[in-house]
């Protein structure tokens, strides 16, 4: 059910010597890092990610992506999203800057966390 999440961390350099420390012994390592975000696996696909929170900002919003059994269900989860009242982050669409063959949508829910819906496919159109 869970494909991947993320948090914000406060202070991001600390969060990064924490995560590169504690997620070693348990098999974990940086399998990307966009500078402004790094993703964490144990394999070939990252699974937890960091990134820094806004400046002033006490909420720190959580992302959550859940696995979607094809394109289909992900465009399912994002009408049902809207229906239920959640404010469009992306609608759904290929996100080749993530990976060929990603296809997400991505919505807030009603407390400000980014969930999203997300499909591991070859690129097919």
């Amino acid at each position: 059910m869970i494909d991947h999440f993320g948090i914000n961390c406060r202070d991001y350099q600390a969060a990064q010597r924490f995560y590169d420390a504690v997620l070693a012994p348990l098999g974990g390592s940086r399998l990307m890092d966009f500078g402004v975000a790094i993703g964490y696996g144990s394999a070939d696909k990252p699974e937890f990610w960091i990134s820094g929170s806004l400046p002033d900002v006490d909420q720190r919003e959580m992302h959550v992506a859940f696995a979607a059994a094809d394109r289909a269900a992900v465009d399912a989860f994002y009408s049902a999203a809207l229906a239920a009242g959640a404010e469009s982050l992306h609608a759904p669409r290929m996100w080749p800057e993530y990976h060929p063959g990603y296809y997400g949508a991505f919505v807030r829910d009603p407390d400000g966390n980014n969930v999203e819906a997300v499909y591991h496919t070859a690129l097919d159109s």
